[in-house]
């Protein structure tokens, strides 16, 4: 399969802050492509700026040929790249359902499609379809904000700590949907803290320290790192 995502020497300022430098990497289509690191190492920067949030001083991000750069981020929802943002982010106020709606803004014509697939994989989210969102479980919550993203029937799917304060079994069964996503035909991109997890589903990986990538390569090579190991997997 051919190149879908191409990030090439981005740099992000926060003020005088130099958030992410010359980063540059590549996504597949088909792959699951993880960025691992320490806290504020860049990696949601990196997210951000792909998803038209945040703009680069420097450096091109082309998604299916297309140069991203330039583009608003309510835009880039229309190509076909979704991000499930740190935090979920979610519609407190909302019901479940109105927030799946809200995911399919762009593309109206699909939502009851988007709908029926979002309840195929997030059942509980069918059971809870009425309940306002506020009120749903940490787990159920990341459940709604990867449901809302499906919804514009993305082809890259960007998420931000997916497993981020969830409980050892709810972070098994999130990254099993991550997988199953993936096996249906999305592209991801997973940023994430618990890296163990991430080189278990991901194909490649790529390490982020103090703003930079400083290694990248197969994760199931990665995970066997030194390195990798004694910084990320406690070993």
């Amino acid at each position: 399969m051919g190149e879908l995502l191409k990030v090439d020497n981005i740099n992000v300022y926060y003020g005088s802050i130099h958030a992410i430098r010359d980063i540059s990497f590549h996504v597949d289509e088909g792959e699951i492509v993880t960025l691992i690191g320490a806290n504020g190492a860049g990696k949601s920067t990196t997210l951000n700026c792909i998803a038209g949030l945040l703009k680069s001083d420097t450096g091109s991000i082309m998604f299916d040929g297309q140069d991203l750069s330039r583009i608003p981020g309510f835009k880039i929802v229309n190509k076909g790249l979704s991000l499930v943002p740190e935090g979920r982010r979610i519609f407190l106020q909302m019901t479940v359902e109105e927030n799946l709606q809200m995911g399919a803004y762009s593309k109206p014509e699909s939502e009851a499609e988007g709908l029926e697939r979002a309840y195929s994989l997030f059942p509980r989210l069918k059971e809870r379809r009425t309940q306002v969102a506020g009120t749903l479980s940490g787990g159920e919550q990341q459940m709604l904000a990867m449901g809302r993203a499906l919804m514009s029937k993305p082809r890259l799917m960007m998420l931000d700590e997916p497993s981020m304060g969830l409980s050892p079994i709810l972070v098994e069964q999130i990254f099993d949907i991550i997988k199953n996503l993936n096996d249906e035909g999305t592209t991801i991109l997973l940023v994430e803290q618990n890296a163990a997890a991430a080189l278990d589903v991901a194909d490649r990986a790529y390490v982020m320290e103090t703003s930079r990538i400083v290694m990248e390569g197969k994760a199931s090579e990665l995970k066997e790192s030194d390195k990798i190991q004694k910084a990320y997997l406690g070993q």
